[in-house]
C-alpha cells in the first residue's frame, strides 16, 4: 500500500511517501522558523498562508523523486490534529480533495501518534509493547502503547511543556526563537554545577510533570547573576530538565515492567537527554529508541508511517467534508487491528 502522508499542524510544512512493503520511499519538508523568527514565535494566520504556498509544490517534489504518479496512491493521510485549526485546515482540505479526485481513501492521523511511531520507520524498530516518552513542542507526556492506537496514559505536564520551558529560557537568555537548539548548544559550552535549579516534581511519586517552577527560577537566577554566566545557567537548566525527564521515563517503565522506552518528538533531539537516558536505562536493562533527528521535529514521513498502519486496518474518514480536531486526546484514539 503506497500512502501519501501531509503534515501541517504548526510552523513545518511536512509531505512523505511511504510504502507498507518497501518503507519510506520519499520525504520533503519546509519549515517556517526564518519566517516567525521575527515575531518571537509562531503567527497562525502567517502559518497557514504559508502551508498553502508549500503543500502542493512539496507533494508535486515527492513524487517526482520517488518517480512515481499520483495514480499509484493507494491512500492519503493528514494530521487531523492536534495543532493550529487553520494551520490544520490546509493539510486536511488538501488531502481530503485529492483523495476525492483519485477515489481513495483518506485518513485522519493525529499528530502525537504520528511522533509516537516515528521510531518504527527505523532500521531498528521497537516491538510492542513499549512506554512512550513524547516531549514535542505543547506536549509532555509519558505513555504505555500496547499496539497501534493501544495507548493508556501514565503521566503529562501540569503546565508548560518541556519543549516550552526551554523555548522561554532560551528567550531569557537573549536566544531568539526556536530556542531549544540554541540553548542546547548554549549549554555545550556551560558549567552546569555553578548554579543549583530545582528538579520539579521528580520524587513526587506518580508520571506527571512540573516545568513552570523551572523556568521562575531560572527567571529569578538571570535577573541575579548578571551577564556573563548565559552558557551556565543554560547547562544548569538543561541539566535539570533532563534529570526530571529521564527520573520520570524510568520509574514508568519500572512501574509497568517495561524493557523498552521509546523517545520521541522535537526535545528528543537533544544529545544531553539521549546521552543520559541510554545510559541511565541500559544500567536497568531497558533498550531505548529514537526516531532519526530528522524526524523528531514536525514531519510527513511520521503522518504517512501512521496514516498507512490506519489504512491498512481498514480505517478511513467517515465523510467527505475535513473536519480538524486543534484539541485531541491522544489516548481517546481507537485500537487498530
Amino acid at each position: 500500500m503506497l500512502v501519501l502522508g501531509v503534515e501541517s499542524s504548526c510552523d513545518e510544512t511536512g509531505v512523505a511517501l511511504y510504502d507498507t512493503e518497501r518503507g519510506l520511499v520519499a520525504h520533503a519538508l519546509h519549515s517556517q522558523v526564518a519566517m516567525h523568527g521575527e515575531y518571537g514565535g509562531v503567527v497562525p494566520e502567517l502559518a497557514s498562508r504559508d502551508h498553502i504556498r508549500r503543500v502542493l509544490p512539496l507533494t508535486h517534489k515527492v513524487m517526482d523523486e520517488s518517480v512515481r504518479t499520483l495514480t499509484d496512491l493507494d491512500g492519503i493521510a493528514y494530521t487531523q490534529g492536534p495543532g493550529l485549526a487553520g494551520a490544520l485546515l490546509v493539510g486536511a482540505g488538501m488531502a481530503r480533495a485529492l483523495a476525492y479526485a483519485l477515489g481513495i481513501p483518506a485518513v485522519g492521523v493525529h499528530h502525537l501518534e504520528g511522533h509516537l511511531l516515528s521510531p518504527l520507520i527505523s532500521d531498528t524498530p521497537p516491538e510492542f509493547p513499549f512506554v512512550a516518552l513524547l516531549v514535542s513542542g505543547g506536549h509532555t507526556q509519558l505513555m504505555q502503547v500496547a499496539g497501534v492506537g493501544r495507548y493508556a496514559l501514565l503521566g503529562e505536564t501540569l503546565d508548560d511543556a518541556a519543549g516550552e520551558a526551554f523555548d522561554k529560557t532560551a528567550q531569557l537568555l537573549g536566544l531568539g526563537y526556536p530556542g531549544g537548539p540554541a540553548l542546547a548548544k548554549l549549554a555545550a559550552s556551560g558549567d552546569a554545577a555553578r548554579f543549583s535549579l530545582p528538579r520539579p516534581m521528580l520524587n513526587s511519586g506518580d508520571f506527571d510533570f512540573s516545568f513552570s517552577g523551572l523556568k521562575t527560577a531560572v527567571l529569578t537566577l538571570v535577573k541575579k547573576a548578571g551577564a556573563g554566566v548565559a552558557a551556565d545557567i543554560a547547562a544548569a537548566f538543561e541539566a535539570a530538565a533532563v534529570d526530571v525527564l529521564v527520573g520520570k521515563s524510568l520509574a514508568a517503565c519500572a512501574h509497568v515492567s517495561a524493557r523498552r522506552l521509546v523517545v520521541a518528538g522535537g526535545v528528543g533531539a537533544n544529545a544531553r537527554l539521549r546521552d543520559q537516558l541510554t545510559r541511565e536505562a541500559a544500567r536497568r536493562g531497558i533498550e531505548v529508541f529514537y526516531p532519526r533527528l530528522e524526524f523528531c521535529t514536525d514531519n510527513g514521513a511520521m503522518i504517512a508511517f501512521a496514516g498507512a498502519q490506519r489504512l491498512a486496518a481498514g480505517v478511513v474518514g467517515d465523510d467527505m467534508g475535513f473536519p480538524v480536531r486543534p484539541r485531541w486526546e491522544l489516548a481517546a484514539l481507537d485500537a487498530v487491528g
